[in-house]
């Protein structure tokens, strides 16, 4: 094979003949995305940062299994240098250049170990999250590739013609190296491509530019069709993102509702979305949705994705509690729950098709501003006796405390109540909106019911807009998420501030002088929405380490926490699985051997105190802070 062309020219033009083939095959792949809608897309912008995504942004997540992050950073850039610097020598001054081949060998060396990692990884048994089907012979093609390109490059690097050893390494190289650029359309090879340019074209360009960029997207209520029944019905970039998962599992391992044995499976969910998109598309190899319900259904690009005959049945859709706990574990950085949100738009708004238990209170949001259709006025019901002023009356103030859904229940009506004196105690000048107060619209935009989520956006900020404050203080991060990152859509620009934050401001500050609680033990269990979705971590902390707390964390903190099972409409979805969430999560917080659990929201409050048989005591912050500051008197 090498007797009438050199060596040194096959050898590159191998390369560049895998590069010409996964170029096709990309181009094959890229034919499905197309698809998909329009979508505006920084294109030089996104190459240019490109890098930076890659190597900091990627690798940051990935770098939290240090197997994986050592694996994929001999093999990824073992590969790329490998190829590049052989293609390169197509060139007649680095094609005679012994050391050169020298240099091409310790590249496609540093390939083979990665290569020997990747099959150490399945073989002889995955881990249980790793999907198996194609992906099982990737090291296969590595190993083939690898080594037959280190023992061609050696062999010219010695000066060698290659005879018959030569061609025996070089059809190695050649079945590897083909092989990985075949896989492209269909393979594990798929997702480095693509994911290379999604992280361009990312829909979150956001995410990139170190602030959380969490805001669902305005839905057009004109549009012809609302939110996606299809494939089609999702933009084209976000198609690209979907062939981007890699089937690694980490957004199936921090899921709660998988968990709890709730039938969904973020990785599955993100497979069946990829599976619907073509009818060619290899058959999904990992764990399914728990409970059995692995609904096939028609393929192809207007193929319905939701029902009970379709690749997803409604109870998957339904089960998401929307934290984000996929999205921030996936090394891809795929937008898992902008998925479920845009498939129950079209489910909630086109078909009318919401669960049945959260019909009641979607019609009571419409109709009166509050989901247990109870009386605006009665919000401030649980500060009888506290003289709660109200910005009517007093306006302007430095601080509007809007009260939230929480205000409603009698249990986190302490919480306020807490909250209130320290606000006294520091001198705060603030006041609340009252019966002027509606529901921020929070649960309606998850259940996909974006009309009365606009609807209420702007009947809220048509009422901010007649009054004066420098900023919006609340005790709930779900209001805090919709008033800080989704109003500004509608012109609502307002600062906002969790009440953990003010509280730590007043101490700083010397406005609040709490005492030391030394015997309690405390374990703090995030909010999604105050750590996932706004970055929140350090505040309520900083919070129980002033008032002297033996403060001891949860295995699962932080942004990765997580969740109590209360947001994104599940409560009242009540989607069975074989556990609760709150359960599961109490379970976390009595390894630590704290006496107390800390919240911070509403939602986490009402939850975990629901679990019957727990053993530490519900208190939120600012009940703490309080204790405190008459202990310290």
């Amino acid at each position: 094979m090498t007797s009438f062309v050199p060596l040194t020219t096959v050898f590159p033009g191998l390369v560049w003949l895998m590069a010409a083939l996964a170029l096709v095959q990309g181009l094959r792949r890229a034919a499905l995305w197309r698809v998909g809608a329009a979508a505006p897309v920084a294109w030089l912008d996104g190459l240019a940062k490109l890098p930076r995504r890659y190597l900091v942004d990627v690798h940051h997540v990935v770098a939290r299994d240090a197997y994986a992050s050592r694996m994929h950073a001999v093999v990824a850039g073992g590969l790329l240098a490998a190829s590049i610097l052989t293609a390169l020598a197509i060139l007649p001054p680095l094609a005679d250049f012994r050391p050169y081949w020298f240099l091409v060998a310790l590249a496609f060396g540093v390939t083979a170990i990665g290569s020997l990692l990747v099959g150490a990884r399945r073989y002889p048994a995955k881990p249980k999250r790793l999907s198996a089907g194609r992906f099982q012979i990737l090291p296969f093609l590595l190993v083939a590739y690898a080594v037959g390109g280190t023992i061609t490059a050696l062999i010219l690097a010695l000066g060698g013609g290659g005879g018959l050893f030569g061609s025996v390494a070089l059809a190695l190289a050649a079945a590897g190296g083909l092989g990985l650029a075949f896989e492209v359309r269909h393979g594990p090879m798929r997702h480095a491509a693509a994911g290379a340019l999604h992280l361009v074209a990312h829909p979150r360009p956001g995410r990139f530019e170190g602030r959380p960029d969490t805001a669902l997207q305005p839905l057009d209520l004109d549009a012809p069709r609302l939110g996606s029944e299809m494939p089609a019905d999702f933009t084209w970039n976000r198609l690209l993102s979907y062939d981007a998962c890699v089937s690694c599992g980490r957004c199936e391992t921090a899921c709660p509702a998988f968990a709890a044995g709730q039938p969904l499976n973020p990785k599955k969910l993100i497979q069946d979305l990829v599976a619907g998109l073509s009818p060619a598309e290899p058959a999904y190899a990992g764990n399914p949705y728990p409970g059995g319900r692995a609904a096939e259904g028609a393929r192809g690009a207007l193929a319905r994705l939701i029902g009970p005959d379709a690749r997803i049945h409604p109870d998957t859709l339904w089960s998401c509690t929307t934290c984000r706990a996929c999205v921030e574990e996936c090394p891809m950085m795929i937008e898992h729950v902008d998925a479920v949100v845009s498939l129950r738009r079209h489910e909630t708004l086109e078909r009318g098709a919401l669960p049945e238990k959260a019909v009641v209170p979607v019609t009571e949001l419409r109709q009166s501003g509050d989901p247990g259709g109870r009386p605006l006025a009665s919000r401030t019901d649980f500060a009888a006796g506290l003289d709660l002023p109200r910005i009517a009356e007093r306006e302007p103030v430095d601080v509007l405390l809007w009260l939230g859904e929480g205000a409603y229940d009698l249990r986190y009506g302490r919480s306020l109540r807490a909250l209130i004196r320290l606000l006294r105690e520091a001198q705060v000048d603030f006041a609340v909106l009252g019966a002027e107060e509606r529901d921020t619209g929070d649960l309606a935009r998850r259940l996909g019911d974006e009309a009365t989520f606009q609807a209420l956006a702007r009947e809220n900020i048509a009422t901010l807009a007649k009054y004066r404050f420098k900023r919006i203080v609340t005790a709930d991060p779900h209001a805090l998420h919709a008033l800080r990152n989704e109003y500004p859509a509608f012109d609502g620009h307002y600062t906002v501030t969790h009440h953990t934050a003010l509280l730590l401001e007043l101490i700083r500050a010397g406005k609040l002088n709490p005492g030391r609680l030394p015997d309690l033990s405390v374990t703090y269990h995030d909010p999604c929405y105050l750590a996932r979705y706004n970055g929140e971590t350090e505040a309520p902390r900083a919070v129980l380490d002033a008032i002297g707390v033996t403060r001891r964390e949860m295995t699962r903190s932080g942004r990765r926490a997580m969740c109590c099972g209360g947001g994104g409409g599940a409560p009242v979805s009540d989607v069975p699985g074989e556990r609760r969430i709150p359960d599961i999560r109490m379970a976390q917080a009595a390894e630590t051997g704290a006496g107390i659990v800390a919240v911070a929201c509403p939602s986490c409050t009402a939850m975990l105190e629901g679990v019957t048989d727990r053993k530490a005591e519900i208190r939120d912050v600012a009940e703490l802070l309080l204790q405190a500051v008459e202990a310290g008197r």
